[in-house]
């Protein structure tokens, strides 16, 4: 086994998404601390790893070039957040899309934390100033957003508080770049990111053309699955612009 690479990422919450950050930052052969307040769950979301990452081993799906069992061993629990936080370089905060609860999370982790750590949240609608506001280390926070679940969807939309450093967004566009994410930057937070609110503007127009009249749920659904949807896995919609016709320059009026 290589040696893992230098500091800890720090996982906050041992939910779903947690266990499956934990396991793509293990992949990219970084050691991991899993924090959470109640042991048992801790001891249930180390377990599920460690099967979720032999059955990927023996389907042959595993990432990163370690083994199932060197990248579980890069894995541990904690319960106690100041242990856990102790020579953090990034932490990526899972628990549930409540405000009130992240701000308490993100106020202890202020005070733990070193100058250099990065702190990141994995909200996909709270915005990085409702979160961030008055931390001391607010220019070292970034919300990046994964798609559910960052195992197998790379996408990750990062979204800067307006204090927040560029080095913080750069370190953590490399980061993700390093465990095989997809990483993208959002220049300002807008409510919703990126992602929802072109998901949330396809299904208001699919809920519209179904109520209208014009084409049936079954149907619609078609169209995304095997149309759009096919031709989106590969191009993005500017990208089908510009490869259309006159290209992009032609739809500049």
């Amino acid at each position: 086994m290589t040696d893992p690479k230098e500091g800890s990422i720090v996982i906050i919450g041992s939910g779903l998404i947690g266990r499956s950050w934990a396991m793509v930052f293990a992949s990219g052969g970084f050691k991991v601390r899993l924090y959470d307040i109640v042991k048992e769950q801790v001891t249930a979301a180390l377990q599920d790893i460690r099967k979720q990452m032999e059955e990927l081993q023996k389907s042959g799906m595993l990432r990163g070039n370690l083994s199932s069992e060197e990248q579980i061993s890069l894995i541990s629990g904690f319960t106690e957040l100041k242990l856990a936080l102790e020579g953090a370089i990034f932490i990526q905060e899972c628990v549930p899309e409540n405000l009130e609860l992240k701000l308490k999370i993100f106020s202890d982790i202020d005070r733990y934390v070193n100058d250099s750590a990065i702190i990141s949240s994995s909200t996909s609608c709270l915005s990085p100033t409702k979160m961030f506001n008055g931390l001391r280390h607010v220019k070292n926070c970034i919300v990046a957003h994964p798609v559910n679940p960052p195992y197998y969807v790379p996408l990750v939309e990062l979204v800067p508080h307006p204090q927040t450093e560029q080095v913080t967004v750069e370190k953590t566009y490399t980061l993700m770049k390093k465990i095989g994410q997809s990483p993208v930057k959002l220049m300002k937070e807008t409510d919703g990111f990126v992602l929802n609110r072109l998901q949330y503007a396809v299904i208001s127009e699919a809920w519209r053309l179904v109520q209208d009249g014009v084409i049936s749920p079954r149907d619609v659904d078609t169209v995304m699955s095997e149309g759009l949807g096919m031709r989106y896995a590969f191009l993005g919609p500017l990208e089908t612009a510009h490869l259309n016709a006159e290209g992009i320059l032609g739809r500049a009026d």
